[in-house]
């Protein structure tokens, strides 16, 4: 069964408000924004990944679901499968650190013991205060809307493929694989502004088919646009295949968001005072799913639009 088969199982008992229906980043309980991600050794992480790297993930991806949602992180709870005790004890240190790092407490969690072998997986859930005007679904996105991401598209898919040694590596991109930034602070900053807001989590193409399905609208996606560092252009030119493979890579963490155009002043200023980059891609229409050109020229999808359970 896929994770879109289990996920419509689910909807018939996720049936309160709160729960979204199932088609958002996160729930929504009175002013609480709740999230769970799991991560699985050998899917989410490298079995030869550091303990210190893998608590960082762990926690840095569900901040990014409340960052998705303009939310402010109150706490998270984890569950623990323990292994070797030199590995558990690294990763308590790197627990320590990324929470401090991003002001966020621990409540608690579980821990399980996984048979000797077992890939080693963890789980947890993040709490957050929703922004004063709620938190924005993935499903607003109105037809005549801008569509916008955070930062650069790509380095972690390249830092991955540097941890499999197919490419040389460089510092920029491993970083952006083995320690992603959730952006907590420009979501909370622009959340007054957008209408559909979600974190690019399994690649940017996939994660904005999604945003258009729940929305009801086509998003079309300009290629040339798809910001890329120059740390990735200086392993991979800057041609339409490198663009593709960036925007179907995953594991970025930056935000996606669409909002009216008349907000672009604004967005850019915001950005500009964080210093953070924010680059409209293409704007949203009558229709259904993506729709990709590349300098006005339409260009097939391709066969993966991103990762898939």
């Amino acid at each position: 069964m896929s994770e879109a088969d289990f996920i419509a199982r689910l909807r018939h008992i996720a049936t309160d408000p709160a729960a979204r229906g199932l088609a958002d980043d996160a729930a929504v309980l009175e002013d609480l924004v709740l999230t769970h991600d799991m991560i699985v050794e050998g899917i989410h992480f490298l079995p030869d990944d550091t303990p210190q790297d893998v608590a960082w993930k762990l926690v840095a991806v569900n901040l990014s679901d409340l960052a998705a949602k303009g939310a402010a992180p109150v706490g998270v709870l984890v569950g623990y499968s323990l292994g070797d005790d030199e590995w558990d004890a690294a990763f308590v240190e790197g627990l320590d650190l990324v929470l401090r790092r991003f002001g966020v407490i621990l409540l608690g969690g579980d821990t399980v013991r996984a048979p000797a072998g077992a890939p080693r997986s963890f789980g947890l859930t993040a709490i957050g205060r929703a922004p004063p005007g709620g938190a924005p679904t993935r499903g607003g996105v109105r037809p005549g809307d801008q569509l916008w991401v955070t930062g650069t598209i790509g380095n972690a898919g390249l830092g991955l493929a540097m941890r499999l040694g197919q490419v040389d590596a460089n510092e920029t991109c491993l970083a952006a694989y083995r320690r992603p930034q959730p952006q907590l602070t420009f979501g909370q900053a622009v959340v007054p502004h957008v209408h559909a807001m979600m974190d690019v989590s399994d690649g940017l193409l996939i994660d904005a088919q999604r945003m258009a399905e729940v929305s009801g609208c086509q998003l079309g996606i300009m290629l040339e646009s798809v910001p890329l560092s120059a740390a990735l252009l200086a392993v991979r030119p800057d041609v339409l295949d490198t663009r593709l493979a960036a925007a179907t890579a995953g594991d970025d963490y930056q935000l996606l968001f669409a909002a009216d155009p008349g907000a672009a002043a604004a967005i850019r200023e915001i950005a500009t005072g964080l210093n953070i980059m924010a680059t409209p891609l293409g704007h949203a229409g009558v229709g259904e799913g993506i729709m990709l050109t590349h300098r006005a020229q339409r260009v097939a999808l391709p066969a993966s639009l991103g990762f898939t359970h």
